[in-house]
């Protein structure tokens, strides 16, 4: 298999930068999951690597395979970069069967006929899709045809793939069937994929690491799940990913207030490096509900969602979500109106945001 590397790769579209001195590692047999923003630069960067967009600056590698280099005078074409590609929207060719898909890009690269056979046959397998080889795309769903993309990425390279939002156009259930299936493709063959997408609860199912793109361009912070959610590297990461709730707290006779209101405290404590304002930030999952608390709110929705209920409180004027499971003792017996506690657990502290 092969890994991914950027080198200081810029890329701009006319006079406006997207990227610039851009660099970063997906390791080999690994499915790394580039999110950011729309406009940050991400299908910008997948079109450097397929070869479709020529960077101003940097070096692009396929393993130890030099693919871009400005400065050695490298570019090879996008044919001959041996990367598979899974696009949004399919891209199945209408009047060719199941298997004349996933064999069209071998014969293109002109493979014996043995050898397509084989590749094309294997590749079916491994997304269960060798009964419906003389289908037309127009007699599959949407997740058999994205699967019949998927077979036709691995033909092209098992080795690297490159997925574009590949799951976007999908309903519910099927996304969650074809991030299941693309990770035990991935384990069953070992390819390295780089999984372009906004869809922050697809990349925290299936990634083995995320990068988070700032909308500059720039890299924020690249780390496991676990590392992205528990230890954000800063606040804008702590917003991008998952759902949160600020505070804005302001010290009065050092004292830390809620709202500018002394009478309004926060029962917590804050790090001694903020010294007047500071916004706090609380994930829904890490408020509770206790009656013995001072810092009050009220009910004024509760959406049952099957595995839990989603609470939007009213503190003080800012509407405030809080999630609670199912299986928390009491949670389906508070009623929309109720007064209730709050308590603020694993709180993380920025400098004030400006207004």
């Amino acid at each position: 298999m092969a890994g991914i590397r950027f080198r200081n790769v810029s890329f701009s579209y006319g006079d406006k930068k997207i990227l610039e001195n851009f660099s970063l590692d997906v390791e080999d047999s690994q499915i790394m999951c580039l999110l950011g923003p729309s406009g940050c630069g991400k299908t910008t960067l997948m079109r450097c690597l397929l070869g479709l967009n020529k960077p101003e600056t940097g070096e692009i590698y396929v393993g130890e395979r030099c693919v871009f280099s400005r400065e050695k005078r490298v570019n090879i074409p996008p044919e001959r970069r041996g990367i598979g590609v899974v696009f949004q929207d399919y891209a199945v060719w209408p009047h060719m069967t199941v298997l004349e898909n996933v064999c069209y890009p071998m014969k293109k690269h002109g493979l014996p006929k043995d050898e397509i056979a084989g590749k094309a046959r294997y590749a079916l397998e491994q997304v269960r899709m060798s009964d419906y080889a003389p289908y037309l795309p127009s007699q599959l769903s949407g997740g058999q045809q994205q699967r019949v993309a998927i077979a036709r990425a691995l033909v092209s390279s098992d080795e690297v793939i490159v997925m574009d939002e590949p799951i976007t156009n999908l309903d519910a259930k099927l996304r969650e069937e074809m991030l299941i299936e693309i990770r035990q493709i991935q384990k069953n063959i070992g390819t390295t994929i780089l999984y372009i997408t906004h869809d922050q609860e697809a990349s925290l199912q299936l990634c083995d690491k995320m990068a988070i793109m700032n909308a500059d361009g720039s890299l924020s912070q690249i780390g496991t799940d676990e590392d992205i959610i528990l230890r954000p590297a800063g606040r804008f990461v702590f917003e991008f990913i998952g759902v949160s709730n600020f505070f804005r707290l302001t010290k009065k006779n050092n004292s830390w207030c809620f709202h500018d209101d002394e009478n309004l405290q926060y029962p917590g404590t804050v790090p001694d490096e903020y010294s007047s304002c500071v916004d706090m930030g609380v994930r829904p999952n890490d408020i509770v509900f206790d009656d013995s608390s001072q810092v009050r709110g009220k009910v004024r929705r509760s959406v049952f969602l099957g595995s839990e209920y989603n609470m939007f409180i009213d503190f003080g004027g800012q509407e405030v979500r809080v999630q609670r499971s199912t299986f928390d003792d009491g949670a389906g017996t508070i009623q929309e109106g109720a007064d209730v506690g709050l308590k603020f657990l694993n709180p993380v502290f920025y400098h004030a945001k400006e207004a």
